[in-house]
């Protein structure tokens, strides 16, 4: 190998490998909105895809619905031997030898009338390809709301995680300080057994944050189907902003927004629809049908035989005598036989048929009528399912609704209890400094701010959430960044 050919292809390798890690790099470190997750959720997800391939074979099953109108056409075409004697299907004539035979035909059935059957299938067939695009779009609302659900979870943990790291930054400070007053004397060595000791406490709360985030990370992860989530990250929404919405849409005018976009509600009514069209489609039992049909055909026969011609004059003796006793002799020529040509027997043979058939229902052992029973009952079932789904839909919203107006509750209710308990805090801080108040109230004191502080974010993030549940009843898209 040239020297040159070794640096070129050192260079290519180096480029290649260059570029893959560079892919690598990005793909490990991006940073995904809960937009990003949403729409990557509803790509990979596997129920998604078995539903698209349902959706799939439901428009199939309408495209067929549709072709049964067309009449059908069907050729046949036969080819065989006769040995023995037998009669031939195109001279009429008795074979008594080795006879080929071919026959073609074309034949086609067009129903004029079923009942409507085959207008009702195609109704019916319509509506259960509408609703199988409508379980499509519930499946999808459902994997969103798990999304952002999930999403909010993370951040959730998130903060967790900032405020256990920072009363840990703040107990830090005062182990040091009360370090020092612990060796100029002024305190006893007892307190800074019970700070490291409050110390190690907090630090158990920053392992545990890390742990659930950790553990919500993963369960965002699985719904993405990545398959790692070590460099997993979400860009966090500015919500430094949030207030809250004052004022609620009452959960009727939600109801009946929610009546008008959920695709359960649709899916549902075209499942009772189509039900319906199944009533009528049972009920053509009982009607005639009337169909007409029709054939042309042709064939060709070895024993079909034509004449083509006359052997040469030939002089024979009679039996039959003149008066004068000489024999009488005459002239005969003997036929000659062939086999008639193909195509000439393709158009002799040809025959044509039109024929019309009336049908009509007399006993069929009842199952027309069993037919029309069960089909009434599924369109009973049906039209319960339709209401089991409203009923549904507004229980859920209702309790949506209380929870929005739950979360908004504690939520202001915790905004008080943190402002208070700071201040509180500050003071206790500023009390525990000169040795006014010991260790215990003071961790004490720091808890209950914690716990507060714990409960705020809580509060918060049930609110946001509740609020885009509502904003998706209302038929608005989930996001944070509206």
């Amino acid at each position: 190998m040239s020297n040159s050919n070794f640096k070129w292809k050192t260079v290519t390798l180096s480029v290649i490998l260059f570029f893959g890690l560079a892919k690598s790099y990005t793909a490990q470190n991006k940073v995904w909105t809960l937009e990003e997750c949403i729409q990557h959720a509803l790509d990979n997800n596997i129920q998604v895809q078995q539903n698209e391939l349902s959706q799939k074979l439901a428009e199939y099953d309408l495209q067929q619905a549709k072709y049964n109108v067309l009449p059908d056409v069907n050729g046949f075409a036969t080819h065989g031997y006769n040995f023995g004697q037998t009669i031939d299907p195109f001279t009429n004539q008795f074979a008594n030898t080795q006879v080929q035979s071919n026959s073609f035909s074309l034949s086609s059935t067009f129903t004029i009338f079923n009942g409507f059957r085959n207008v009702n299938t195609i109704k019916r067939s319509q509506a259960q390809q509408k609703s199988a695009q409508l379980d499509l779009e519930k499946m999808k609302n459902d994997i969103s709301l798990n999304i952002a659900n999930s999403f909010l979870g993370i951040l959730f943990n998130q903060e967790l995680l900032k405020n256990a790291e920072a009363q840990l930054k703040v107990t830090q400070l005062q182990i040091d300080r009360i370090e020092q007053q612990v060796k100029a004397g002024a305190l006893p060595e007892g307190a800074l057994k019970d700070i490291n000791a409050q110390f190690a406490s907090e630090e158990l709360n920053v392992v545990n944050a890390e742990n659930q985030l950790n553990i919500s990370k993963l369960n965002l992860a699985q719904l993405l189907r990545l398959e790692s989530f070590d460099d997993f990250e979400i860009l966090s929404p500015n919500l430094s902003t949030f207030n809250g919405v004052q004022e609620l849409v009452s959960p009727n005018a939600l109801y009946l927004s929610a009546l008008e976009t959920m695709p359960e509600v649709k899916s549902a009514e075209f499942n009772l629809y189509s039900a319906h069209k199944n009533t009528q489609i049972a009920r053509s039992g009982y009607l005639p049908t009337l169909s007409v049909s029709g054939s042309i055909g042709t064939g060709f026969s070895g024993a079909n035989r034509e004449l083509i011609g006359f052997s040469p004059p030939q002089t024979v003796r009679t039996s039959d005598f003149t008066s004068s006793g000489e024999e009488i002799f005459t002239t005969t020529q003997t036929p000659i036989f062939g086999d008639k040509p193909f195509s000439d027997q393709f158009s002799e043979n040809e025959n044509k048929s039109i024929r019309f058939s009336l049908a009509i229902p007399i006993f069929n052992k009842f199952s027309a009528r069993i037919g029309v029973q069960r089909a009434k009952l599924q369109e009973q079932v049906a039209d319960l399912n339709y209401e089991s789904v409203k009923l549904t839909l507004r229980q859920n919203i209702e309790s949506a609704h209380n929870d929005a107006v739950a979360a908004l509750k504690r939520y202001k209710a915790a905004e008080k209890s943190v402002a208070a308990l700071e201040t509180s805090f500050d003071y206790t801080q500023e009390r525990y400094k000169v040795g006014i108040i010991n260790s215990f109230d003071f961790n004490n004191e720091k808890n209950r701010l914690i716990n507060a502080q714990s409960e705020l974010l809580q509060a918060k993030y049930n609110y946001i959430f509740s609020t885009k549940v509502l904003d998706f009843y209302q038929g608005g898209g989930i996001s944070l960044s509206k």
